[in-house]
């Protein structure tokens, strides 16, 4: 899976592949990385080499806050299937009232329900994905026409969970 990484400059190419036996392979802008990560309660533990470096991150995906031995920092991630949702979403439009899942996960929580009335960018489904959650807002305002998932669902970038007529 590709990641677009921007952290205070130009944006790095991620590659994360799984491999056999377990663990990753993690190339930043092509070049290879031996690289691990533990998530912890609060925060992902980080190895790069021989340095460690836990960070506590805050936030929904993209946009994410981290802070790490007191160093606060702003961070945009995107995976080429979330931006592949994003395009996609664009294109209906908020007008449609369609909330798509930006990317592969499972579901955690649908924070709605049918019929409910809501206002834009009130949260309305939560997405697990890569051990992070990922609060989805209404597009616009109005009354939830449909659920399409429910806790514990896992789904694919680009699906369909409600609707907000």
């Amino acid at each position: 899976m590709r990641y677009f990484v921007t952290f205070d400059g130009p944006e790095i190419p991620v590659d994360v592949t799984a491999v056999p036996g377990g663990g990753y392979d993690v190339r930043l802008d092509g070049e290879r990385v031996d690289a691990d990560v533990v998530a912890l309660p609060d925060a992902l533990s980080i190895r790069i080499g021989n340095r460690v470096i836990d960070l506590v991150v805050e936030g929904t995906l993209p946009e994410l806050g981290v802070s790490a031995t007191g160093m606060r920092a702003r961070v945009r991630v995107e995976s080429e299937r979330g931006r592949a949702a994003s395009a996609a979403r664009r294109k209906l439009g908020p007008e449609t009232g369609a909330v798509a899942s930006p990317m592969p996960g499972r579901i955690v929580k649908v924070l709605v329900e049918l019929g409910a009335e809501v206002q834009a960018d009130q949260p309305l489904v939560v997405v697990e994905a890569m051990k992070m959650e990922n609060e989805l807002r209404a597009p616009k305002g109005g009354k939830i026409a449909k659920i399409a998932v429910q806790a514990g669902d896992r789904v694919e970038a680009g699906t369909i969970l409600l609707e907000v007529d």
